[in-house]
């Protein structure tokens, strides 16, 4: 396949194939492109332009529909991370992936939940686009290594290098992740503890090397670098907890596979709380507050913790 996009219109009977084919791909093609953007909106645009195109392409020359559109995705996806990346070295403040919501989509993370949940797509981050790329189609979709190389376009030996050692990366610099259970658990005690201004609170439930990381994007009022450390974290939240927390509604919601808490005033969602935690406490305490990356949760309902 070429990245050309030669122009071949059908009839109505045609164009409506077309579409019946796309929308039984559109859920996968989404979750290759969230996956290498960490952004919905971006994936959204994305998937769309992967829609146009095969509206516009002569599809009686495409032998795998679905093998096709997958490649093109990911086509862009990578051309879409590398000019990312870019944003990302000149955004104001901690870049955190934009949450989705997995528990009015299941099927986001159905396949296979890896490179969805926050700590690995901040991972996939240190990668280069094309690495990044083979490591969500093997370890989240599962294609087979033959496949992969034909879509980044290297043989399958050095794609079997880069899942290697993209995988070799994430399991060396994360630690192994709590149950879901146990990830709900002390998400709710830190809510608590956090609202509450508990200090000891706080320093039991971290990991001593913990990061609290903020993402308001340069448009609402949040840190502009990561606090690290459990005592200067554990002092951070204590010190806005009076007015932040003042009229604060907490609700429950499935984002990115894993347990998040939806902080709303006035009716109105203003930030998405989560936590990352291992067998030595909380590692990670995320922050969303950018109101443009909050579109997708907003409106969640309470699912309950």
């Amino acid at each position: 396949m070429t990245d050309t996009v030669p122009s071949n219109p059908g009839g109505p009977g045609d164009l409506e194939q077309a579409a019946a084919v796309f929308t039984g791909v559109r859920r996968r093609l989404f979750g290759i492109a969230y996956r290498m953007l960490g952004s919905a909106a971006e994936a959204e645009d994305l998937v769309q332009d992967v829609w146009l195109r095969w509206q516009a392409y002569d599809r009686a020359t495409v032998a795998s529909p679905a093998g096709f559109l997958s490649t093109v995705t990911t086509r862009l996806a990578i051309n879409a991370a590398t000019s990312a990346r870019a944003r990302h070295e000149t955004y104001v403040g901690p870049w955190l992936p934009e949450p989705v919501d997995t528990g009015a989509d299941p099927y986001l993370g159905a396949e296979r939940g890896e490179a969805l949940e926050f700590a690995v797509l901040l991972l996939l981050e240190r990668l280069t686009p094309t690495e990044r790329a083979a490591y969500v189609l093997r370890e989240a979709f599962d294609y087979p290594y033959r496949q992969i190389a034909d879509i980044v376009r290297l043989n399958e030996a050095a794609v079997r290098q880069l899942v290697s050692r993209a995988r070799k990366r994430v399991l060396a610099e994360r630690r192994t992740p709590v149950t879901e259970a146990e990830q709900r658990r002390l998400l709710a005690a830190f809510v608590v503890a956090a609202r509450s201004g508990d200090l000891t609170a706080l320093e039991e439930l971290f990991a001593a090397d913990v990061t609290s990381y903020s993402d308001g994007g340069g448009t609402v009022r949040a840190s502009r670098i990561p606090v690290a450390g459990a005592s200067r974290v554990a002092r951070y939240i204590r010190a806005f907890a009076g007015r932040f927390w003042a009229g604060v509604e907490v609700a429950w919601a499935n984002t990115n596979g894993q347990t998040s808490a939806l902080l709303s005033r006035d009716g109105r969602v203003f930030a998405a709380l989560t936590v990352n935690a291992s067998e030595q406490g909380i590692d990670q305490v995320l922050w969303m507050m950018n109101p443009a990356k909050l579109t997708a949760v907003a409106t969640a309902p309470d699912r309950g913790a």
